[in-house]
């Protein structure tokens, strides 16, 4: 059976909703946009789903060309403006100290507003922090959201849970952990899968609500314990990109 991409998924802002797309522009950064905005609390640390799932009900969009942010609440309530920074700061990531630039705007009374929580809206200087540490672009194949739907007993599982970049339709179950150290092309873009990508509690929240409904981590670990893998709890791979390149759903991918 022939590969191919099955979905490009994004989120400007880490920890709101997943926003999906028919093609992307991969860089040797990433997906242009993924992932460049954060938020951190009073103390300067890193918010994100995990501990607010109620974030994932907020949906971001970033116009680049117009350098402008908005922000869509459940109730239709949209914030919109164009971007500036006040000053920058040094943000704490997994006990990395990374630098930010605040943003200046309405976003971050209104998420706090949202939440329940003192939030503060920041971006990245440069890559994502989170690409630092696990790589440039993340791939899952088909076949592993089928076993993962099987082994709960459903009749899916919605990819938007691993927020991953690329779907890639045709891979068998965990095919793609065969990938690590080739080349794969995507579209235009050639990548180098680097290792797997271990998952955490926010796989377990439904991507509309934010709310736990399903005990993934349970289920990897009752299916996955024993495999030999770069991290615990692993399911699909992260990247290098070799190559950049448009990237569009239903693009063959092959390995190069």
């Amino acid at each position: 059976m022939s590969l191919r991409v099955a979905w490009i998924s994004h989120c400007p802002v880490k920890g709101l909703a997943v926003r999906q797309l028919d093609r992307c522009e991969l860089t040797e950064a990433g997906i242009a946009g993924d992932r460049e905005f954060f938020l951190v609390d009073e103390n300067d640390r890193l918010v994100n789903s995990k501990g607010l799932g109620v974030l994932q009900q907020v949906v971001p969009s970033c116009d680049h060309e117009a350098d402008s942010l908005t922000l869509e609440f459940p109730d239709g309530t949209t914030v919109s403006r164009e971007l500036s920074v006040d000053g920058s700061l040094g943000a704490r990531f997994w006990g990395q100290l990374v630098d930010v630039r605040v943003v200046d705007g309405p976003w971050s009374e209104a998420l706090s507003d949202f939440a329940g929580r003192d939030l503060r809206l920041v971006r990245a200087s440069g890559p994502a922090p989170d690409r630092m540490r696990s790589g440039a672009a993340t791939l899952l194949g088909t076949g592993s959201l089928d076993a993962m739907a099987r082994i709960l007993g459903v009749d899916e599982v919605d990819e938007r849970r691993f927020r991953m970049n690329f779907g890639i339709a045709g891979l068998g179950e965990h095919e793609e952990d065969e990938w690590l150290g080739r080349r794969v092309q995507l579209g235009e873009a050639v990548v180098v899968p680097q290792g797997n990508v271990g998952r955490c509690a926010v796989t377990m929240q439904n991507p509309d609500t934010g709310a736990p409904d399903l005990d993934t981590l349970k289920a990897l670990a009752a299916y996955r314990d024993g495999v030999e893998t770069t991290e615990p709890l692993p399911f699909g791979v992260y990247a290098a990109v070799a190559e950049p390149g448009r990237v569009s759903v239903g693009d063959p991918v092959e390995q190069a």
